[in-house]
């Protein structure tokens, strides 16, 4: 047993130790966090990742307001299981919590150069159980694997994809154990971490550990009753370890349903020339399957069909998977099953991490029976030319890709010629290992430089952690009072989730999973938000503070890290409302729907007319009205107008949802920022200053793009009568209120038949109970939870039971009961088996039997 895992475990080493030398060299080339001053964290790194991890770190330490039911900073109140599943489910996720919290950013890194380095170290020892070889090779190319393109280039800022990179070896040495009939239990608990870990790209590597399992069925040929008990016996451990994983997977499930629907897009495959130039090294392309694996594993892949060594069944069916998969990844119908039949939003070629995979399995195979002679180093050779003259066609090869590749192809190259020639000879064998290592480190370093600089002129990017969010933190927790009221981390946002980051209880939530009743709702108040909805923004607007209880809001400046910071700037301040409490009692249901109008929309969640709205016109330079109310479309349209008439002292308030530009009252010398792009941005309702004693409001416009202003643009807000219907709904509001992760508990006043309205989303999941009475579904209030009250009732108490959170947990226990059966069978069935003849080995069954 030592003598054959020994092989393994330095095999593992070596692969771990490359990958994370590679990593790190790629930063330091790239002058990227945290080896230099440009920020790795870009698009959802900086805005989901980075929270959420934060996040998990305050809730492992006790900080977090909430817990694993209910995340109550985010959205108002968001079902925080079904995130857990989907961003930190993964077993390397707790280690943030060993990092200090303003190093945040330090230990996301951390956590994704080991998965990475795990991946490799998986890979390595996967393909010493394939067929036994070089240990080192084997550490090289698990090494080429962690670093192929889709890690490098799209997983290393979408860290919990790279549960996916462990999972694709980890589940093809489970088919290994069903081949060879070995026990369920470790096999099953494998599955089941894959898919808590993260079940989408656990699914992808499902798929892609299927297909091997089936070419080594076909290529042992075994007699088809033992092919059919081999296939079985995969197919009841995946059942069961996804069964395990089902009370997280379930829950995910049920989110998504209940999500706000994203952009339908439809898949169009790339061309063949960028097929060809991501297989390169030092190319980049968002879009495009990030297929390179290193050269030394490109080549050995090209040279198996030509390594006369190899026997014709392995060379032909490897090469067959690895041409099949290839293009399954540029059929729409195969594309749509790699992604559980729904196009990605995103990058739709996040299933490369298996190909990469089956590349470096096939080129483990093309070394593993012998270096490959010339002919077939000639063949792959002049392949991977025929490769490089295709690619040179597309715009993702850049200059640099030319300066890399010659000496990557070099030192590759000339490292199987050495090793070809070495035989037992130290002399040419030590550098022709060196060299091989040396070309994978170089070019993999090349390549994640490149990826890196790129990504940050191709996506957005976030600043991590530093003074900004420390004075953000600071001032939230100098002004938290909850349950009494929310604090609001603040509108100038640094990422999309600033109240995971930095504290606080506000409006703003950015997830795949951003439920649909939250974003309809808030854009129905004019709240503004990105990413086509699912990232909410806060509303800075005084009604819905009043509404949702929001009683300290954060007023920061611009963020100078962003490209186009709002107008402005200051230090951070905090102002304070006097609001009802977190429940508050409504004399009747609210059975109005809600119209065009945020303002009124407004006005029906606070039961009280407080808004005039004027009619707005719109005119440009020379005071001609606007066709449409269209403004930002021409040359002579650079400075148009709004105007209408407020009552003199009320709070002028733009709503301009399809504007995009800055906004000033005149007469006052600040202005407000409208962020619009359709279909990705939304421009939030926002506040410019006080009415004049005239009551004419002309407000000027600087826009930066075409957009439409809409007639009822303009709302005049009356803060005395805010004030006084604010003090109504305190009045008669709840006289105590607690919160414990998913449970809200209200002392109410005694009254007669009434509605008592929380301030909070009604998601899918809620449940209330009146004074003594029976737990039934909630009810809805425009959108927030409702419950009726009848006169006797003088208490609340609504609970979160996250939707497929029970029908999972009947799964996974059935699933653990079926584990446990045929534990108990097998022991029984050991025990009387009579004891195998000592002349055998186990493994020389095992042979003979395949």
């Amino acid at each position: 047993m030592k003598a054959t895992t020994r092989p393994r475990q330095a095999a593992a080493l070596l692969a771990a130790a490359l990958t994370i030398t590679a990593f790190c060299a790629g930063d330091i080339l790239a002058r990227s966090y945290p080896f230099g001053p440009r920020t790795r964290s870009v698009n959802d790194l900086g805005n989901q990742y980075v929270p959420f991890h934060a996040h998990l770190w305050d809730l492992l330490h006790g900080r977090a307001e909430g817990g694993l039911l209910v995340n109550w900073q985010s959205g108002y109140g968001a079902s925080f299981l079904p995130d857990l599943g989907t961003y930190l489910g993964s077993p390397f996720a707790p280690l943030v919590a060993l990092f200090p919290r303003d190093e945040i950013d330090l230990a996301v890194y951390a956590v994704t150069l080991l998965k990475t380095a795990s991946a490799a170290a998986a890979m390595a020892w996967l393909l010493l159980t394939l067929r036994p070889g070089r240990w080192w090779a084997a550490g090289l190319l698990g090494a080429s694997y962690a670093l192929c393109g889709w890690s490098l280039a799209d997983a290393s800022y979408n860290p919990m994809w790279l549960d996916g990179l462990i999972a694709l070896p980890l589940l093809c040495l489970v088919g290994e154990r069903a081949l060879t009939g070995r026990r369920y239990l470790p096999g099953v608990l494998i599955v089941a971490l894959a898919w808590t870990a993260n079940f989408y790209t656990a699914y992808m590597a499902t798929l892609g550990a299927a297909l091997v399992l089936l070419l080594r069925l076909l290529l042992a040929r075994p007699a088809r009753r033992q092919a059919l008990a081999a296939a079985g016996r995969a197919a009841l451990t995946t059942a069961l370890g996804v069964g395990l994983a089902a009370p997280l997977v379930t829950v995910v499930y049920f989110g998504t349903t209940h999500a706000y629907p994203g952009r339908v897009r439809r898949f169009v495959p790339v061309p063949a020339e960028d097929l060809a130039a991501r297989l390169l090294p030092a190319t980049y392309g968002f879009g495009s399957p990030a297929l390179y694996v290193g050269l030394t594993a490109l080549l050995l892949a090209l040279a198996l069909p030509f390594h006369r060594a190899v026997p014709v069944p392995v060379r032909t069916g490897w090469t067959a998977l690895v041409l099949a998969v290839a293009l399954s990844l540029q059929w729409a119908p195969t594309h749509l099953v790699w992604h559980a039949f729904a196009t990605p939003q995103g990058s739709p070629y996040r299933q490369a991490f298996v190909l990469c995979g089956l590349l470096v399995i096939a080129a483990w195979h093309a070394l593993a029976y012998g270096v490959p002679d010339r002919r077939a180093l000639g063949a792959a050779t002049a392949l991977l030319v025929l490769t490089a003259a295709v690619a040179g066609r597309s715009t993702l090869v850049r200059s640099y890709t030319w300066l890399v590749l010659p000496l990557a192809l070099a030192g590759a190259l000339g490292g199987l010629v050495l090793l070809a020639r070495s035989g037992r000879r130290a002399r040419l064998a030590v550098p022709a290992v060196l060299l091989l290592l040396g070309a994978q480190v170089g070019e993999s370093a090349a390549t994640s430089a490149v990826a890196t600089r790129l990504r940050l002129g191709h996506l957005d990017d976030y600043a991590p952690w530093g003074e900004r969010q420390e004075v953000q933190a600071a001032a939230i927790a100098g002004a938290d009072g909850w349950p009494r009221y929310r604090t609001d981390p603040g509108r100038a946002q640094t990422v999309g989730n600033d109240p995971l980051l930095v504290g606080g209880e506000g409006a703003q939530y950015y997830s795949s999973l951003t439920s649909d009743v939250l974003s309809r709702t808030l854009t129905a108040l004019g709240g503004g938000w990105t990413s086509r909805g699912r990232s909410v923004q806060s509303l800075d607007n005084a009604v819905t503070d009043v509404v949702f209880s929001v009683g300290a809001r954060v007023h920061s400046p611009p963020d100078p890290h962003q490209k186009h910071p709002s107008p402005g700037g200051g230090p951070v301040t905090v102002t304070r409302r006097d609001v009802p409490p977190l429940v508050t009692v409504r004399a009747a249901p609210g059975t109005r729907p809600f119209g065009p109008s945020p303002y009124r929309n407004q006005e029906l969640l606070l039961g009280s007319r407080v808004y005039t709205v004027p009619r707005a016109t719109v005119h440009d330079d020379g005071g001609r009205p606007l066709p449409g109310r269209r403004v930002g479309s021409g040359t002579a349209l650079t400075r148009p107008t709004v105007t209408a008439r407020c009552p003199a002292g009320t709070q002028v308030h733009l709503w301009a949802p399809h504007f995009s530009g800055t906004a000033r009252l005149a007469g006052t010398g600040t202005s407000a920022r409208f962020r619009f792009a359709y279909p990705r941005n939304r421009a939030a309702m926002e506040p410019l200053g006080l009415a004049p004693a005239s009551g004419r409001v002309r407000i000027e416009l600087t826009p930066d793009r075409p957009g439409r202003v809409p007639s009822g643009a303009v709302g005049c807000l009356d803060t005395a009568r805010l004030d006084a219907a604010a003090a109504r709904l305190k009045a008669t509001g709840a006289t105590e209120v607690t919160v414990s992760d998913g449970t809200v508990r209200a002392e109410l006043p005694a009254g007669g038949k009434r509605v008592a309205v929380v301030a909070a989303p009604r998601i899918a999941g809620w449940r209330c109970a009146a004074g003594g009475g029976p737990e039934r579904p909630a009810g809805d209030f425009h959108g927030l939870i409702a419950v009726p009250l009848d006169a006797t009732a003088t208490s609340l108490t609504c609970t979160f039971h996250p939707p497929g959170l029970r029908l999972g947990g009947a799964v996974g226990a059935a699933s653990l009961l079926t584990l446990l059966l045929l534990a108990a069978v097998t022991a029984v069935r050991r025990r009387r088996a009579p004891a195998p003849p000592t002349t055998t080995s186990p493994r020389e069954r095992v042979t003979t039997a395949l």
